[in-house]
């Protein structure tokens, strides 16, 4: 288990139960008392700690090294009916974006999201999760294949941002992911949207225009990451905490501004904690979502997905 800087007190607690179980299993000291209230205070700490995160330590736990990816989501959430489609038919395949057809029950989906690697040789393999222009024109493809065989579109965002390479922009990254936002405006199957880590930039709006746009609770979604942010405007990293406040960049900020349509609720701990549940909900939500959606007709989706982005920003005085 790792450990973030905030999160230590917990190791040091969980460490000390540890010692005392130990203690209690080699010898003949009776520590039940002392496990016991070790247990509550540790369970408290987790409480206090977790229920007051600024929005920089949401931006930590989000970039987990443990916190399940999007094809973790997709291997629990639909098991052996999971089959991956790759290339985009034009240059190669991208094994930064994933995507392809699997079930929840019965009911069919496309799949598509960006999937980072879980340690270097894998990180390197995936491209640290950020996309060539081919990954997104893989993810259009897939969308228009959905929408051809009216099957409903589930997108899981985790990237932090499009692949800024040279070779990239010569393949027209920009123009990828500006087609994509365009063509998921008026794609007639409905789109479920979900961020599962950071949602950075161009690089997450490339798959994140949606019908239902859902947040898990420890993630962010901003035009700019806090480090990025704070080198801009001070020259220097070391104010990226302020930077993460002032962009407004969490689950709590973007309901609030009414960019995104629904906060989902992690585990004690992060997504990483229990991941089990954290799959569960994801699934419940998704099938949830999809009850409703389908009671749309395909010009009733269009319409009200293009209402809900061009009402975004107008404000009242």
């Amino acid at each position: 288990m790792e450990y973030l800087e905030f999160e230590l007190p917990i190791k040091e607690l969980e460490e000390q139960l540890q010692k005392c179980m130990v203690i209690g299993e080699e010898s003949d000291v009776d520590v039940t008392e002392t496990c016991s209230q070790i247990e509550k205070k540790l369970d408290q700490t987790r409480k206090d700690i977790y229920k007051n995160l600024t929005a920089w330590q949401k931006v930590q736990l989000s970039r987990h090294p443990s916190r399940p990816y999007t094809m973790d989501y997709i291997n629990a959430i639909c098991g052996d009916t999971f089959l991956e489609l790759h290339g985009d038919r034009n240059v190669k395949d991208d094994k930064a974006m994933v995507g392809g057809l699997g079930k929840i029950g019965d009911q069919s989906y496309m799949f598509i999201g960006q999937q980072k690697g879980y340690n270097t040789k894998t990180r390197q393999y995936r491209n640290f999760g950020m996309a060539n222009p081919e990954g997104y024109r893989k993810a259009l493809r897939l969308m228009k294949s959905a929408e051809k065989f009216k099957i409903p579109v589930v997108c899981f965002v985790d990237t932090p941002g499009a692949y800024p390479g040279i070779e990239a922009e010569e393949r027209g990254q920009g123009e990828a992911i500006a087609r994509n936002i365009l063509e998921m405006t008026r794609l007639k199957v409905p789109i479920i949207v979900i961020i599962i880590g950071e949602g950075a930039s161009g690089g997450a709006l490339g798959i994140g225009v949606g019908d239902k746009v859902l947040m898990l609770e420890n993630t962010w979604y901003s035009v700019i990451s806090p480090e990025s942010c704070s080198s801009i405007l001070w020259r220097s990293w070391e104010y990226k905490e302020q930077a993460a406040e002032s962009l407004k960049l969490t689950a709590t900020d973007m309901k609030k501004q009414g960019l995104v349509d629904e906060i989902v609720k992690e585990p004690l701990g992060g997504a990483h904690a229990n991941r089990k549940k954290t799959f569960e909900t994801v699934a419940n939500k998704i099938s949830s979502h999809f009850e409703e959606l389908k009671k749309l007709s395909p010009k009733e989706l269009v319409k009200t997905r293009m209402e809900k982005y061009a009402e975004m920003g107008v404000f009242s005085e």
